[in-house]
C-alpha cells in the first residue's frame, strides 16, 4: 500500500481509533509452495488495551492452514470509509480535475500462532462472543461444559502477534482547504454508503470536527 506523507496516520491513536469500532477484514497468507496468496475474509478481535494481539477462529477445512504453517507471517487488512470523488469536485476549473479514491486502510502484519487445544480455543471463543455480544444470550463457552464444547474440533483458532503496522487516511489532506470543504458538501449532498464516513474523515483532518 502506498502511503503518501499526507496520507499517513498523525499518529497511533488516530489508527487505533478508527480501528476500535470496526472488526471484520481480510487476512492474507503467502501461498503455499509457490501458490497464489490465500486471502480470507473474517471477523476479528484486536486486543483493546494493547493492540499487540489479534485472536479469531475459523473452519478446520478453510485453506489458510496450510499456509500458515509454510510461513507464520500474514497481514490483516481492513477498510472502510470509501468514497469515489469524480473529478468535477476537484477541479479549479472546467475540465481540469483529476477525480480520485477517499478511503481509509489498516493493514497489521503479524506472525501467526495456531491454537489447537480445546481450552485455548475455547479462550478465543469467549473473548469473541463477549465482544460481539456483549449482552450475552450465547451458551457456555469451555471445553469440558455447555453446547459448545463438541464443536470444538470442527474449528482452529488463531492468535495473531502484532509486529507492524502501516495506516492510510487518503482524504485530500495536502490540497487546499477551499476544495475540502467543496468535497465534503458534495459528499454531504450526495448521501451515497461511505459518504458520511468519507466526509467525516474530511472535516476531522481539517480541524472542524
Amino acid at each position: 500500500m502506498l502511503i503518501h506523507p499526507w496520507d499517513a496516520a498523525v499518529d497511533a491513536d488516530e489508527w487505533r481509533s478508527w480501528l476500535r469500532t470496526r472488526d471484520f477484514g481480510l487476512l492474507a497468507a503467502n501461498g503455499a509452495q509457490g501458490g497464489p496468496p490465500v486471502v480470507v475474509p473474517t471477523h476479528f478481535l484486536l486486543d483493546a488495551g494493547s493492540g499487540e494481539e489479534i485472536v479469531l477462529h475459523l473452519a478446520r477445512p478453510n485453506p489458510i492452514w496450510a499456509a500458515l504453517e509454510a510461513n507464520p507471517t500474514v497481514v490483516m487488512s481492513v477498510h472502510d470509509d470509501y468514497a469515489f470523488i469524480p473529478s468535477t469536485w476537484r477541479a479549479d476549473s472546467p475540465g481540469t480535475g483529476v477525480p480520485t479514491s477517499y478511503y481509509a486502510s489498516v493493514q497489521l502484519t503479524c506472525t501467526a500462532r495456531i491454537v489447537d487445544d480445546k481450552e485455548g480455543k475455547a479462550d478465543i471463543l469467549r473473548r469473541q462472543l463477549a465482544h460481539h455480544e456483549p449482552d450475552g444470550g450465547y451458551g457456555v463457552v469451555a471445553a469440558d461444559e455447555g453446547p459448545y464444547r463438541k464443536m470444538l474440533s470442527a474449528i482452529r483458532g488463531l492468535r495473531l502477534e502484532v509486529m507492524g503496522v502501516r495506516a492510510k487516511f487518503k482524504y485530500d489532506s495536502h490540497k487546499p482547504v477551499e476544495l475540502r470543504e467543496r468535497v465534503a458538501a458534495a459528499l454531504a449532498e450526495r448521501d451515497l454508503p461511505g459518504d458520511a464516513g468519507a466526509r467525516a474523515h474530511q472535516l476531522r483532518r481539517m480541524g472542524t470536527q
